[in-house]
C-alpha cells in the first residue's frame, strides 16, 4: 500500500526524480516522459467518466487503475525485481471489451472527427493521448530493452478500445462526426 505523508520532497528541485529502484534520472527522461503521458491518458479518462454511463464508467474505472499499474511497471527497468507488471491477462480483458462494444457497431465506410457527444470527445481526446504513449514506448522499448512488452500491447489494445467507445457513446456510431475528405475545397 501506498503512504504519503508529505507531498514535496524538494528531491526533483534540480531537474531529476527516481525511478522505483531508486535510480536517479533527468525529469525529461524518456521512461519518465512515457509514464507521464500515460498519466495525462488517465486524467482525460476521469474527465470522460463524468460523462458515461454506469456500464462504461465502470470499464474506464478499470481501465484507470491499469494504467496506474502500466506507469508503475514503466517506472522499473524490467530487469529489476518489482511485483507489478503489466499481464497479458490485462491485454487479454481490453480485447474482450473492445470486441463486445464493436460487436453491436456497424463498419466504418469514413474516417471519423473527434467529437459527437462529451464523453465521445473527452475519450477521443485520452485515445490520442494513449497513441503518444504507445509511440513513446516503441521509442522507449528500442533505446532501452529494460521495458516490459506486456506495457506496449496493453497501450495498443487501449487506443483501440477508446476509439470503439467513442463510436459505442456516439449511439453506437450513427451520432459519430464523418470526415468528408476534400469538403471545404472548392471556393
Amino acid at each position: 500500500m501506498v503512504r504519503l505523508t508529505k507531498i514535496y520532497t524538494r528531491g526533483g528541485d534540480k531537474g531529476e526524480t527516481s525511478l522505483s529502484d531508486g535510480t536517479r534520472v533527468a525529469k525529461d527522461d524518456l521512461r519518465v516522459e512515457t509514464y507521464g503521458t500515460v498519466d495525462e491518458c488517465s486524467s482525460a479518462l476521469g474527465i470522460a467518466r463524468l460523462h458515461a454511463d454506469p456500464a462504461l464508467e465502470a470499464v474506464l474505472a478499470r481501465i484507470q487503475n491499469d494504467l496506474f499499474d502500466l506507469g508503475a511497471d514503466l517506472a522499473c527497468p524490467v530487469d529489476q525485481p518489482w511485483t507489478l507488471r503489466v499481464t497479458q491477462a490485462q491485454v487479454d480483458w481490453l480485447e474482450a471489451t473492445l470486441d463486445g462494444m464493436n460487436d453491436h457497431l456497424k463498419p466504418l465506410d469514413s474516417f471519423i472527427l473527434p467529437g459527437g457527444t462529451p464523453c465521445a470527445a473527452y475519450l477521443h481526446l485520452a485515445r490520442t493521448i494513449a497513441r503518444r504513449a504507445e509511440r513513446q514506448c516503441v521509442t522507449l522499448m528500442r533505446d532501452d530493452a529494460n521495458v516490459n512488452s506486456a506495457v506496449l500491447r496493453y497501450l495498443n489494445r487501449l487506443s483501440d478500445l477508446l476509439f470503439v467507445a467513442a463510436r459505442w457513446v456516439n449511439d453506437k456510431g450513427t451520432a459519430d462526426i464523418l470526415w468528408v475528405p476534400g469538403q471545404n475545397r472548392a471556393g
